[in-house]
């Protein structure tokens, strides 16, 4: 369902371990992120009247869970502040071709590759966190990232026929786990 080819290392729980606080304020940076990505999304394709209405609900779902996260950091006095971030999503936006209907293809099914990612570290963060408050938390997040994902997916196939975009979606999810397998230094949701 999600279209990942490959699980967290453990590597990452690691992270998550011993730098969960910088993980938690990466997270609300990510929300951040994801409602800015529809909304460019949005923009750039305006005249598609279906991407228009998913990128809408998309954006209040990621500023919804964006204010979630900073109430949780909030709560725990934890600051939020500008971080550096991870390498995780430059690296997926330069695989997306530079050419119209295939842009439109890629930049919806990248968002969909890290939209499924999300789901899967939710889903790990929920079964790994001994604090329930933040298991509770996550467990509440995770099926919203598998709808956008599979959102993300089926916007694709207006700009191509289901057998290009599956193939596509394949290729670059194949690109996604080379990317995580990787990993990146900074701990990070997507690191």
């Amino acid at each position: 369902m999600l279209h990942l080819h490959s699980s967290s290392p453990d590597r990452w729980l690691s992270q998550v371990d011993q730098n969960l606080n910088a993980v938690l304020i990466d997270h609300a940076h990510c929300e951040q992120k994801a409602a800015s990505t529809a909304m460019h999304v949005m923009f750039e394709y305006v005249e598609n009247e279906e991407l228009r209405q998913q990128m809408t609900e998309i954006i209040t779902e990621e500023l919804e869970h964006f204010h979630l996260v900073l109430a949780l950091l909030k709560q725990r006095g934890i600051r939020f502040y500008k971080m550096k971030p991870g390498t995780y999503g430059r690296k997926l936006m330069q695989l997306c071709r530079r050419q119209e209907p295939h842009k439109a293809v890629d930049r919806l099914l990248i968002a969909a590759l890290i939209e499924a990612r999300s789901c899967e570290r939710f889903v790990l963060l929920r079964d790994h966190l001994q604090d329930r408050q933040l298991s509770d938390f996550y467990g509440s997040l995770y099926e919203s990232e598998a709808r956008h994902h599979t959102t993300y997916v089926r916007l694709a196939q207006s700009y191509g026929s289901d057998e290009a975009v599956n193939s596509r979606l394949e290729a670059l999810a194949v690109a996604e786990a080379t990317i995580i397998a990787d990993g990146c230094e900074l701990p990070r949701v997507h690191s």
